[in-house]
């Protein structure tokens, strides 16, 4: 379903970052959907507190970054090596210098005498003799699911979400939040528009200072008081945000796969277009808290080709945010994705799968710009016609989400408030998620009034009420 106003899936945004009418020209391969966030600043300007209202909609973008066209001479950073003209011998390396790679997608060497054969077609690489495992929440080798295997990452690696790296010691003190919450939930009664005012307002690293404040102080737990105070969908947003994002994804998944059946949404929204950082911190984190394998758990409630598809994306080997968009590559990997399914009887389901799920957004979102020029047709239209079930949906979830994730984002809060009565659940997860990052949830906000043309503070108005509502639209950056 293509959204109205809204360039086909295929296209990339167009560069002034507003969706208008009548599609854009297609831009060069890997134009980023609005660069830095065009629907508002990317960055408060210096100065500006933590948590202020964003400028106003239709604001020229702060600070976003200028795309040279595609076939433009690329500038080398500052103290890169110089290439060698067009034709030149390449440089030899220096003795003793490891042997260069060789080019993505060229066939590996050949193995030297005596080395153990090959595994079988789409079996992972042999481990040799006396090499040990990763160990637990690191990268394993890439595993070749379908006889593909993606490229080893030579890029910097993308950095963890905040709230999903090692424990931070910050310059702030949480003695006066911590306070104020004791105060709000001691005695007769409860203050929740204190627990809303302090808790909302919050990143990461603050409600992780407040929390173990509290602790420090009061000798109580956070959570543990908040639950004994509050109940219904407030309860449950306040406890999403007092976990943090690390915490609260991994709650999230153990629920979705406990019991019978297995909330499939909620998989896509915690799994799908993460970092390789975001993944191996909430792998560890699971495994500490419940002692047992995400791996292991996702697959006893997926089966089939969904199971290997979320197995391809537990293993973490997405390409780096640094890594560039290479046109010879994408050339290849549409012509895979059209091999796959288009120029085929059946699906070859993990191919397309394996692509959407190594690659990163700058390249989902060229290979879906160089499909619809090569094939005419759209890659959402594509992945409808021949998947079906939870594979589908995921899919679609990771083309979306490379081709511009606020748009997405957007959608994703609608699709939770569309229909008979509202999916409070994912209502409430999907606030909190994008509200811990402040310039996020206001381009979300943008998106969203572009895309449904309302107000999206007046849309959960419409599906919340009382201390639920309060707290729904504090997150999304309404005044408490």
């Amino acid at each position: 379903m293509s959204y109205p106003g809204y360039p086909p899936y295929g296209q990339p945004p167009p560069a002034g970052g507003y969706y208008q009418q009548t599609p854009p020209q297609p831009n060069p391969y890997g134009s980023p959907p609005p660069p830095g966030g065009q629907y508002y600043p990317q960055q408060p300007p210096a100065g500006q507190p933590y948590g202020a209202q964003p400028s106003p909609y239709g604001q020229q973008p702060y600070g976003a970054p200028q795309q040279p066209p595609y076939g433009a001479p690329q500038q080398p950073p500052y103290g890169a090596p110089q290439q060698p003209p067009y034709g030149a011998p390449p440089p030899q390396a220096p003795y003793g210098a490891p042997s260069p790679q060789p080019p993505y997608g060229a066939p590996p060497p050949a193995a030297p005498y005596g080395a153990p054969p090959p595994g079988p077609y789409g079996a992972p690489p042999s481990q040799g003799y006396g090499q040990q495992p990763a160990p637990y929440g690191q990268s394993a080798p890439p595993q070749q699911y379908g006889g593909y295997a993606p490229p080893a990452a030579n890029y910097p690696p993308t950095p963890p979400s905040l709230g999903y790296g090692p424990p931070q010691i910050i310059q702030w003190s949480g003695d006066a939040d911590a306070n104020a919450l004791r105060a709000a939930m001691k005695g007769f009664g409860t203050d929740e528009k204190t627990l809303i005012r302090v808790l909302a307002t919050k990143d990461p690293l603050q409600i992780a200072t407040i929390r173990d404040t509290y602790t420090r102080i009061h000798r109580r737990n956070l959570e543990a008081d908040i639950k004994s105070e509050t109940g219904g969908w407030l309860e449950k947003g306040l406890i999403a945000i007092v976990r943090g994002p690390l915490l609260h994804d991994v709650h999230m998944l153990h629920d979705a796969m406990d019991g019978p059946g297995t909330k499939e949404s909620v998989l896509n929204d915690v799994l799908l277009g993460r970092s390789n950082a975001d993944i191996n911190a909430i792998k560890s984190e699971y495994h500490r808290l419940f002692r047992r394998r995400l791996e292991d758990d996702v697959r006893g409630d997926l089966s089939m080709k969904t199971e290997r598809h979320f197995m391809i994306v537990l293993g973490a080997q997405r390409a780096e945010d640094s890594a560039p968009v290479v046109p010879a590559d994408i050339e290849r990997d549409v012509v895979e994705m059209y091999n796959a399914t288009e120029g085929k009887v059946g699906t070859d389901e993990i191919k397309v799968c394996s692509i959407l799920s190594t690659r990163n957004d700058n390249q989902i979102r060229a290979i879906a710009h160089a499909y619809r020029q090569k094939y005419a047709r759209n890659l959402e239209e594509v992945i409808r016609r021949e998947f079906s079930g939870h594979m589908e949906d995921a899919l679609l979830y990771q083309l979306r989400q490379g081709l511009d994730k606020y748009m997405h984002q957007a959608q994703l809060l609608e699709d939770a408030m569309a229909g008979m009565g509202t999916k409070d659940t994912l209502l409430v997860s999907r606030v909190v998620r994008n509200h811990w990052d402040r310039s996020h949830m206001a381009n979300v906000r943008g998106a969203y009034e572009k895309r449904f043309h309302k107000n999206l503070a007046s849309r959960i108005k419409g599906e919340t009420s009382g201390d639920y509502e309060k707290l729904m639209l504090a997150c999304i950056g309404e005044p408490v």
